[in-house]
């Protein structure tokens, strides 16, 4: 999934917040997904709404020379989390995001693990309360 940016719109606290408990509320999904696909998908759906709630409460309303992918414009909004824009620039071309190859476990876990991490920092450059992590109120199940 590709998010490309056009609008200048100026938005509101309102929508930048939804977006925000929006990326929350995937990857609590994630975490209770026993499906690895739908684990890694909705790990990195989570990370490109918080990416997109950063990039729009800090956008200038400046307008783009064209079509730009979201992880192109989060080190604009905050260069410190530039490494993670690439990151999830990387995470998002993966193979597995295209249906071409399996997604395993381990990328799935290990993209939720950062994702969360990810989100946690842009909560924190945004100045919002950050919440506890998953891993920390969940309990590991063992699925027969």
């Amino acid at each position: 999934m590709s998010l490309s940016v056009t609008s200048t719109a100026v938005p509101s606290a309102a929508s930048t917040l939804e977006l925000v408990e929006r990326a929350r509320a995937d990857l609590l999904e994630a975490c209770h997904s026993r499906d690895v696909a739908e684990r890694y998908r909705q790990s990195r759906l989570g990370a490109m709404r918080a990416a997109a709630a950063l990039v729009s409460a800090r956008s200038r309303g400046a307008r783009a020379s064209g079509p730009q992918s979201l992880w192109d414009l989060v080190p604009a909004a905050a260069p410190e989390l530039t490494e993670w824009a690439e990151f999830f620039a990387v995470a998002t071309a993966h193979p597995g995001h295209s249906g071409r190859a399996a997604v395993t476990a381990r990328e799935a876990d290990d993209l939720l693990r950062q994702a969360e991490t990810f989100i946690g920092l842009v909560c924190r450059s945004l100045g919002l309360p950050v919440t506890p992590s998953h891993h920390d109120v969940l309990v590991p199940t063992v699925w027969a």
